[in-house]
C-alpha cells in the first residue's frame, strides 16, 4: 500500500508483443541472475571448477570399465574412453540444463512473488551454468583427443548445431517441468529420475550402431540420440555423415518440446506469483 492508498498489483500476464519487448528490457536481470548462478556454482563448492571436469571424467571411467572392458561394446573405431567422454558433453549439457531450469522458479520464489518481470528469464538464465560446464569439459575433451591422436576435421564446424539441439531439448522439457513444479512439487523428485533413466536410453556408453534396425525409429525419438551421434560425428567422423533420420526426428521432437513448453509456460505464468 502506497502513501496515497493505492495497491501495487503484480502482473505477470501481458500481451505477447509486450511480453517479448519486456524480455529485452529486462535483459540486465537475465545477466545478473546468470552471473549469480555461475558464481554460486563455482565459489561455494569445495572443489570449485574441477567439479565440471570430474563428473564426466568419472562417468567415462565407469562406462569404459562396464561397457568397454566387461561388455566389450563396439566403439566405431574410436578409443572407448573418447567415445564415452564425447557423448558425456552433450548429455551433461542436456541433463544439467534440464535439472537447473526445472527447479529455477522454486529457487527464486522470493523474487517472483515480489516484482514483475517476464518469468521466462528465470529458467533460461539458470541454464547458462550448464553451458559454462560444457565449455570447461570441452577443454578436457580437446586434451584427450590430443592424447589419443584424434584430430577433428571441418566437421567440427557443425558442433554449435549439436550443442544447440541438446540445449533446446533441455529448455523445452525444462519449461514444462519448471511450470509443473510450481503447482506440483513432486516433480522435483521426478526430474532426476527421468534424467538417470534417460542416460541409459541415450547412446552415452555405447554406439547407436548396436540398436536393431526395427527399433531405430522409436529409439531416435529421443532427441539426444541425434544430438550425441551428431556430436561424435563432428568430433571424430565416425560415419560418412550423420544419421539424417535421427537428426530429423531430434529436431522435430525438440521443436515440439520447445513450442509446447513455451505455450504451457506462458499459459500458467500469471499464476506463479500466487501459487509459489
Amino acid at each position: 500500500m502506497s502513501e496515497h492508498g493505492h495497491k501495487l498489483i503484480l502482473e505477470s500476464g501481458r500481451a505477447d508483443l509486450r511480453y517479448w519487448r519486456d524480455l529485452w528490457q529486462y535483459r540486465e536481470l537475465f545477466y545478473f541472475l546468470a552471473w549469480r548462478d555461475i558464481l554460486v556454482r563455482y565459489k561455494q563448492t569445495a572443489i570449485g571448477i574441477a567439479w565440471a571436469l570430474l563428473r564426466p571424467l568419472l562417468t567415462m571411467l565407469v562406462f569404459t570399465v562396464v561397457f568397454g572392458k566387461l561388455a566389450k561394446m563396439p566403439s566405431a573405431g574410436v578409443p572407448y574412453p573418447l567415445l564415452v567422454f564425447s557423448a558425456m558433453l552433450p548429455w551433461q549439457l542436456f541433463a544439467s540444463a534440464l535439472v537447473e531450469s526445472s527447479n529455477s522458479l522454486i529457487g527464486n520464489a522470493n523474487l517472483i512473488s515480489k516484482i514483475y518481470f517476464p518469468r521466462l528469464i528465470v529458467p533460461t538464465s539458470t541454464s547458462i551454468v550448464a553451458l559454462v560446464d560444457f565449455l570447461i569439459s570441452a577443454l578436457l575433451l580437446a586434451a584427450l583427443c590430443l592424447w589419443y591422436h584424434q584430430f577433428p576435421s571441418w566437421r567440427a564446424l557443425t558442433i554449435p548445431f549439436w550443442v544447440l539441439l541438446s540445449f533446446g531439448a533441455a529448455m523445452g522439457a525444462g519449461l514444462w517441468f519448471c511450470a509443473l513444479n510450481v503447482k506440483y512439487r513432486d516433480f522435483r523428485y521426478v526430474v532426476p529420475f527421468l534424467v538417470q533413466f534417460g542416460l541409459y536410453l541415450s547412446p552415452v556408453g555405447f554406439s547407436s550402431s548396436i540398436v536393431p534396425e526395427e527399433y531405430r525409429l522409436l529409439y531416435s525419438l529421443n532427441p539426444m540420440v541425434g544430438a550425441i551421434d551428431g556430436f561424435r560425428w563432428a568430433v571424430f567422423g565416425t560415419t560418412a555423415h550423420p544419421d539424417w533420420t535421427a537428426t530429423g526426428l531430434g529436431v522435430a521432437t525438440t521443436t515440439v518440446l520447445l513450442a509446447g513448453g513455451l505455450a504451457y509456460f506462458r499459459n500458467v505464468e500469471r499464476q506463479f506469483a500466487d501459487v509459489i
